[in-house]
């Protein structure tokens, strides 16, 4: 038999030789409440388009029986593994029914099965991308076999089912469900339960289409269903407008559910997300606008990804890309946006994890090669999302955005219901701008890495250029990556910035095509030279980009000063990128952080400084300095929370920063009496959250012992109190926890995964290295076994989470180098280890840098 990762030339065999009509299929989940296994039966009519041999996949612990055309198939001979061999099709119409027991899960995987221990209710959800609904009924698991679903589900008394179609009236706690559209089956859905749920209308174009959401009671008093069904609703008018197809299904729910592995999911008409997004605590806005973006990703699925479908997984970076732009588009351009600036958290976030991943070994064409399933299962990733996101940006500003989406248009209405390859698009969007996109295609999307682009700027005696140019440069890709560097067509804008009363303000802006080694721009001969020349202005291209001499002074001076929020965000993530690249010390990366954080608006772009700085100290920093380092920034962290306008969102930014970091007795006994009462400050709330966020780090430090633990945990009989109660106790400095830890994940297989995932975030405590090092051999003898025996989704949270990542040593890479050569591990899980191997390096390379900064400034000094 084959095997259960399916290869993509399976698929197209398949395809080519079957069309789908339609599934029945009938779920009994009444004995939810006690898990175990539920019974599927499922009927499937489809048409073969020649006789013989095919396979329809299920994932099962035991199958009673199939009947193909009406005859009965011995069990045994056909199924194994994941597969039923099809034996005997005919020419025309077949017709198969399966009837098996599948099982519900705990890992976010298939029919995930969560009890909430506030009402000791079942709640059940599917999350079936890439290849898990074959985990519930017997499918033929590709997206490009699409038909029509209905599903009949037998339910406990008292629940809730939702699925794709609109939620019928259940009779003798039936329900039975219309069929959907023809659409792939990763995005059909059930969620099931006592969910509480909230309901409204979207009025627009002459159509009513209703609106739901749906979270488990102990969560309603916290749901903020009218802020949420604000941005849905913005979504909805945007996105009408701009794709200019009516919203393709019959009603839009939205449900928050519980242990959920990703942030959403575009199930057609049921999207399910992750139930961290009702907030129990105070956050900031960039949580809310996190949220949002969330919200309208998924919104923007149902058309570019559910009505039009990509005919295999290599096009997923389009599917997500596409969600990604336009989310973000939505918030920034819809009248009436809370995030007018949304481009700056796009720069700020998702480009920096773009860049990130872009300079790792396993750095892929956009349009990478998905060979099979296990392939996508590890291509999630800063490509994909942010990359693929960050280059539609760019083809937008290359085409105009009113031709991008007026051939959008054209797409949606030529494919409506279908499936389509990357040409598919890119033939609509010539026809509507005149561009030819063959050589962007194939320089932006079919190589990897990243360019670098520079200023050249001569000027005279008296400060007037006299010439400029753009330089582009192509590194070379990082060692083991499968490709040549290459020099790409970039649309740029070029800012010139002045000081101004002490700001730096805008005083011209030139947009243009870069091209090449050098792109020569006469018209900025003859001006006098400005005081900072940002290329990228406006973050319309991927690119590294590097600042002259004299603009880079400029800026270390005055960064906090520039009137607005998005060449603020370029030049931060300018200098973090130098800083990870070594070209920058951590030191002074520390300096020129705490010089213009406090000027700093942007509370995103605050907390991502926040944790780029830890990252700093604990990774890139000297050894013989990072307490130094830690220190300065812990005392610094204390003056802002200190200085915070009370209430403020910065005031809350700062303590989580200042707890994370907390770690003289003096700093834990402020941690210890915020968290008891006993200390104080004006407009801080003390609420859950925080109150875990301070008890984890006195767990971290040997300040809170498991009865303090247990204590809270009383305070916060929830399942996020029960998350929280794992991470503290696995983060305790002692032998004894961290063995606990440790065999309760890589020896054990019962955790759920959010709380697996809880004990690891735990586990892994920068200041707690030594206790953690002999857990390098440890991870290397077991991780073969672990990433064999568990589900993917386990597999990749202990094989990323576990690595010896804070063990920055020659040793740790040559550990690794050593496992890689005897374990002949999957390509997949080769792909991880190699990425977090990648980052010891990194971090090595960076600490010398850091050492050289030091010893020059020394040497300078003496």
């Amino acid at each position: 038999m084959p095997g259960t990762n399916l290869t993509r030339e399976e698929a197209q065999e398949r395809a080519r030789r079957l069309g789908v009509e339609s599934y029945d299929i009938t779920l009994d989940l009444s004995g939810a409440q006690q898990g175990g296994t539920f019974r599927s039966e499922t009927t499937v009519r489809f048409t073969a388009r020649e006789a013989g041999a095919s396979f329809i996949d299920l994932v099962a612990p035991t199958v009673h029986a199939v009947v193909l055309n009406g005859e009965a198939l011995e069990v045994s001979d056909v199924f194994a593994d994941s597969r039923i061999v099809l034996p005997a099709l005919i020419a025309g119409p077949n017709e198969l029914r399966v009837v098996a027991d599948c099982e519900y899960t705990n890992t976010g995987e298939g029919l995930h099965r969560f009890v909430d221990p506030v009402d000791e209710q079942a709640y059940l959800y599917t999350q079936f991308e890439v290849p898990d609904a074959r985990r519930v009924f017997a499918s033929f698991e590709q997206p490009d076999l699409k038909a029509t679903f209905r599903f009949t589900v037998t339910a406990p008394e008292g629940w809730t089912v939702i699925s794709n179609s609109p939620t019928p009236e259940p009779v003798d706690n039936v329900w039975s469900f219309e069929p959907t559209p023809r659409i792939s089956t990763y995005i059909t859905a059930l969620i099931a339960g006592p969910y509480t749920a909230v309901h409204s209308t979207w009025e627009g174009n002459g159509r009513s289409v209703p609106l739901g959401l749906y979270c488990r009671p102990s969560l309603a008093e916290h749901l903020d269903a009218e802020a949420i069904f604000a941005v849905t609703r913005q979504g909805f008018d945007w996105f009408e407008e701009k794709f200019a197809y009516p919203y393709p299904f019959a009603k839009y729910d939205q449900l928050f559910v519980p242990e959920f592995n990703a942030g959403a999911m575009e199930n057609a008409g049921a999207v399910t997300i992750r139930d961290q997004y009702v907030f129990r605590s105070k956050v900031t806005d960039a949580a809310y606008e996190a949220r949002a973006e969330t919200i309208l990703h998924e919104l923007a699925h149902m058309w570019f990804g559910d009505l039009v479908t990509m005919e295999w997984w290599n096009d997923l970076w389009l599917n997500e890309s596409f969600a990604t732009y336009t989310s973000v588009a939505c918030q920034a351009h819809a009248p009436g946006s809370r995030w007018p600036h949304a481009w700056t958290s796009f720069a700020n976030q998702m480009k920096t994890w773009a860049y990130r991943q872009d300079q790792l070994p396993s750095t892929h064409p956009i349009m990478a090669e998905i060979r099979d399933l296990d392939d996508v299962l590890v291509n999630f990733d800063g490509i994909t999302y942010a990359k693929g996101a960050s280059v539609l940006k760019q083809l937008v500003a290359y085409v105009g955005m009113d031709e991008f989406f007026t051939g959008v248009q054209a797409y949606f209405k030529r494919h409506e219901w279908g499936n389509t390859t990357l040409p598919d698009l890119l033939k609509a969007l010539e026809e509507t701008s005149g561009r030819d996109l063959t050589t962007w295609s194939q320089k932006w999307l079919e190589t990897a890495g990243i360019n670098v682009l520079r200023p050249e700027i001569v000027t005279d005696a008296s400060g007037v250029i006299t010439s400029f140019a753009v330089r582009q440069e192509a590194p070379a890709l990082p060692a083991g990556a499968v490709g040549e560097p290459t020099l790409r067509p970039h649309r740029i804008a070029v800012g010139l910035y002045e000081l101004v009363d002490g700001h730096l303000v805008r005083t011209d802006r030139i947009e243009l095509d870069v091209d090449g080694a050098l792109t020569d721009v006469p018209s900025l001969a003859g001006r006098q030279r400005p005081a900072v020349v940002l290329l990228n202005d406006d973050d319309l291209s991927y690119a590294k980009v590097r600042l002259d001499e004299e603009s880079l002074a400029a800026v270390t001076e005055h960064l906090g000063d520039f009137t607005e929020s998005l060449p603020r965000a370029l030049c931060w993530a300018s200098a973090w990128d130098m800083t990870r690249d070594g070209e920058l010390a951590t030191r002074d990366y520390l300096s020129l952080v705490l010089s213009g954080i406090g000027k700093e608006s942007d509370i995103g772009v605050v907390q991502s400084l926040h944790r780029q700085v830890k990252l700093a100290l604990e990774l890139y920093a000297d050894p013989d300095w990072r307490e130094t380092g830690l220190t300065r920034w812990t005392e610094a962290a204390l003056e802002h929370l200190r200085a915070a306008a009370p209430g403020s969102d910065h005031q809350l930014a700062w303590a989580r920063a200042f707890a994370a970091a907390a770690r003289t007795e003096e700093q834990l006994d402020l941690l210890a009496g915020l968290l008891d009462g006993t200390g104080t400050l004006e407009g801080l709330t003390v609420d859950t959250e925080l109150r875990w966020t301070f008890l984890e780090r006195l767990a971290a430090t040997g300040r809170a012992d498991e009865q303090e633990i247990d204590a809270e945990l009383k305070r916060d009989a929830t399942s996020a109190g029960q998350r929280h109660a794992a991470t503290a106790r696995a983060a305790r400095p002692s032998v004894e926890a961290k063995a606990e830890a440790w065999a309760s994940v890589v020896e054990g297989d019962k955790l759920p995964n959010a709380v697996q995932e809880a004990v690891i975030g735990g586990f892994v405590q920068t200041d707690q290295r030594e206790l953690l090092a002999p857990y390098t051999a440890k991870y290397f003898a077991a991780l073969k076994q672990v990433w064999e025996s568990r589900s993917h989704e386990m597999a990749q949270q202990i094989a990323v989470g576990l690595y010896p990542t804070l063990q920055v040593s020659q040793a740790t890479l040559d550990a690794t180098d050593a496992w890689l050569a005897a374990a002949e591990p999957s390509a997949a899980l080769r792909r991880l280890v190699t990425e977090s191997r990648a980052g010891v390096e990194r971090a090595l390379r960076a600490r010398a840098a850091d050492a050289a900064a030091a010893a020059g400034a020394g040497a300078a000094g003496g």
